[in-house]
């Protein structure tokens, strides 16, 4: 598995679970066209993209290439990494027919091509003796944000301070926190934003 620092973006379920066997890293599926509509979802890759910068791997054909163009567009001048898949003729397991363009996914690239494609692009890997805390179930729980009778509202408040979709559930916010946030400027967020929250 490769380890790495930032994020990556693709197109839908099937990419990120072909990704999965190779990176070890947040994954975000668009689900399409959808990203379009999902206003939510952009704030979460612009939040992102601002604090640690994204990873875009989408497929090499024209919807991939729209995609690709829109993300760009919506997290501005953020730091972006564009990860290119080749354009290989053919058609992944699953489907009975190639796709319009004829040519394979991110789901259809094997594993080799995929590392391949993220060490020419440049991707950061992180380094693997660091051994950061990480923020874990319990320190949700202890900010009241599971486990209790108002911790979906607090959740959603919290989710809603930090730009980010407040429909997440405990463990995809766990996914993104420690993704955007270290242990410990996690606990300093937490702090300002229950003190805000008393003061209003």
């Amino acid at each position: 598995m490769i380890k790495l620092d930032m994020p990556i973006v693709v197109e839908g379920k099937y990419d990120k679970i072909t990704l999965e066997n190779v990176v070890d890293t947040l994954i975000i599926a668009t689900d399409g066209f959808t990203i379009f509509k999902n206003e939510e979802k952009r704030q979460m890759l612009r939040a992102l993209a601002q604090r640690n910068g994204i990873i875009v791997m989408t497929d090499s054909d024209s919807a991939g290439n729209l995609i690709r163009g829109y993300i760009k567009k919506i997290v501005g001048d953020s730091r972006i990494i564009n990860v290119y898949i080749p354009r290989i003729q053919g058609k992944e397991k699953r489907k009975k027919t190639a796709g319009k363009e004829g040519v394979l996914g991110l789901e259809g690239m094997s594993r080799e091509v995929i590392e391949n494609c993220l060490k020419v692009s440049g991707v950061g890997i992180k380094n693997t003796t660091q051994n950061s805390k990480k923020i874990q179930k319990l320190d949700l729980f202890k900010a009241g944000l599971s486990g209790r009778e108002q911790s979906s509202e607090k959740r959603k408040k919290l989710l809603k301070y930090l730009e980010l979709p407040t429909n997440l559930s405990p463990n995809a916010m766990l996914d993104i926190l420690n993704t955007i946030y270290t242990y410990d400027e996690f606990s300093e967020v937490i702090e300002k934003w229950q003190t805000e929250e008393t003061e209003s």
